[in-house]
């Protein structure tokens, strides 16, 4: 059972250890777990053949580069990470949502105009996001027709072709359309996303036309279809999957966008979600482009370095009417120290012992899961998992929640907390005394993407929300750069256009950028091999400083901000 269960990532494991009616007041511990069938989704990665999960009843899903997803009873999780040909296994995880000015900012309008004419003609712009309304003018040709070589509805679990879209176009209006291709983005997300990277402005006259406007659009709306209305990174690694096995089938060079994230792991970019992009970004000739995340501001992230006596107290205010949540301390290996809660009315919970297996503590209305975890075959680092949970029909005790830290044999020192998304938690919970670095989302820690934080393109500022980096322990420099991202012109569902706010929508001005680079490198016959880590390093050297900062590259801005004139070896 012990060599099985290090096969099993701690979340994995604790969720497994915690009984469902109390794991169903945990929206960590739950997901990825289907409470009718009694089954779980589970990321794998594998050497050799499958089949013996088959033959078991397992459902078995392969993706590239050695990973799969797996559907199996919760009784039969312990005998297949127990077959040899399974590698580690992992959970999934819930994903959250996180254009002239903004053009003219990164130094792209020239290069739209002659001689260069860029406008991503001959690339695939990938979209993975909430969907798309296929409808809107800004992703149709001036004869009506659709932009879209493909679109993938994971809710609907099918794919529609362009004629399909074009049927549905047809018709002339929305509500027959959708009887022929009946998939929507109902947040408008997506849509907002893709218009930046690649949209053309028709309503507007060009007004608001996005980068890549003349690129082939790839949408796969992420499955959302449960009751807390996230995608999961199943369905994320899903789609890129999808994406770059099109692109390789089709011939096209790809830019694909993922605007979607979450702050779970060490943000060391060890994840499988992470681990799987830098492999699939290395086929075929894409370049996978990666918001930072809004965590900057959010108060979720404290760390510190703990020294040889003292007791380092961590302080954390937990807002009224908090339904659950849970808190991740991650530390060095090598460093011991005991960990202890301070309730808000001062009792002491605790100390807790490092071992396998969960801890419980119950004070007032709240259940508190402790989980000390172990290092995985990827990463060094070492996970204290804290799940506080309210008893049914209540609340999680509000107040100032105090983390202990005393030290027994300190190595490196160096600890960090992080709290789920901001979006998921109410405004006041947050740590007192925050630390903004190291508040990128996850996956956008992976080594192999192009990670992009925003700036303002009024007065060429940083955006104080923007994810920043440097990663944990490893110290790559993420974000690798920073683009408009306040207060952009996008397509909105059912026409028009809106102003949206974001690393969401900084990132695709990023996408249409890369598109355009493909362009000039690939399909005009400039540089055949312009794409992933070269297209990166490209981006790099062509960045510009931002106002007030001096130093490059640094953790809020990587190298700088986006400027595609520079980025072309033209000159």
């Amino acid at each position: 059972m012990a060599v099985q269960d290090q096969k099993l990532e701690d979340l994995l494991n604790l969720s497994l250890e915690t009984p469902e009616e109390e794991r169903a007041r945990s929206a960590e511990l739950e997901t990825g777990f289907d409470a009718e069938e009694k089954t779980w989704e589970l990321i794998v990665r594998y050497t050799g053949s499958l089949d013996e999960l088959r033959s078991l009843g397992v459902s078995v899903e392969e993706l590239s580069a050695g990973f799969a997803i797996l559907t199996v009873p919760e009784s039969l999780v312990d005998r297949v990470s127990g077959l040899s040909q399974i590698e580690y296994v992992e959970k999934p995880k819930r994903l959250f949502f996180a254009v002239n000015r903004a053009k003219a900012a990164s130094c792209l309008n020239v290069m739209q105009e002659q001689p260069w004419g860029l406008t991503g003609r001959g690339v695939m712009t990938a979209i993975l996001d909430s969907g798309i309304d296929y409808f809107h003018e800004d992703f149709r040709n001036a004869d009506g027709t659709t932009r879209i070589l493909g679109l993938w509805d994971q809710n609907l679990g099918r794919s529609f072709t362009r004629e399909e879209i074009n049927r549905a176009l047809e018709t002339g209006s929305r509500s027959l359309g959708r009887e022929l291709v009946p998939t929507t983005d109902l947040s408008g997300h997506g849509t907002a996303v893709a218009g930046i990277a690649a949209g053309n402005g028709r309503e507007e006259n060009g007004k608001y036309r996005g980068v890549a406007y003349e690129s082939e659009l790839l949408i796969v709306k992420l499955g959302t279809e449960r009751p807390d209305g996230f995608p999961r990174t199943t369905e994320l690694m899903r789609a890129a999957d999808y994406a770059v096995r099109t692109s390789s089938e089709l011939g096209l060079p790809a830019a694909i966008n993922i605007s979607i994230g979450n702050t779970y792991g060490s943000h060391d970019g060890s994840s499988f979600l992470e681990s799987f992009l830098n492999t699939i970004g290395r086929y075929g000739r894409t370049a996978i482009i990666v918001g930072s995340g809004n965590e900057g501001a959010s108060g979720g992230h404290a760390s510190g370095v703990l020294g040889q006596r003292l007791t380092d107290r961590v302080e954390l205010s937990v807002a009224p009417y908090e339904t659950g949540f849970s808190v991740q301390l991650w530390k060095a290996y090598t460093d011991q120290f005991s960990v202890s809660m301070q309730t808000p009315s001062g009792e002491i919970l605790g100390p807790i012992s490092e071992r396998l297996g969960p801890s419980r503590f119950h004070w007032r209305s709240t259940q508190i899961l402790i989980y000390y975890g172990k290092p995985s075959p990827y990463s060094q680092s070492q996970e204290i998992y804290f799940d506080l949970m309210p008893d049914e029909g209540s609340y999680v005790e509000s107040g100032i929640w105090t983390f202990l830290l005393t030290p027994q044999r300190v190595i490196e020192g160096k600890y960090d907390f992080w709290l789920p998304s901001a979006r998921s938690l109410n405004t006041s919970t947050q740590f007192l005394k925050p630390t903004p670095d190291t508040t990128l989302t996850i996956p956008s820690c992976a080594a192999g993407v192009i990670t992009v934080g925003a700036c303002h393109s009024m007065g060429n500022t940083y955006a104080d929300f923007s994810g920043r980096g440097y990663t944990r322990l490893t110290n790559q420099v993420k974000p690798d750069l920073v683009a408009p991202g306040v207060g952009l012109m996008a397509p909105a569902v059912g026409g028009g256009y809106k102003a949206v706010t974001g690393t969401s929508f900084a990132a695709p001005v990023v996408t249409g950028s890369a598109a355009l680079m493909m362009q000039w490198g690939m399909v005009d016959g400039n540089d055949p091999y312009l794409y992933g880590e070269k297209l990166k390093a490209y981006l790099h050297r062509g960045a510009k400083p931002l106002a007030g900062i001096e130093s490059y590259p640094n953790p809020a801005t990587g190298y700088g901000a986006l400027c595609l004139r520079d980025s072309l070896p033209i000159g």
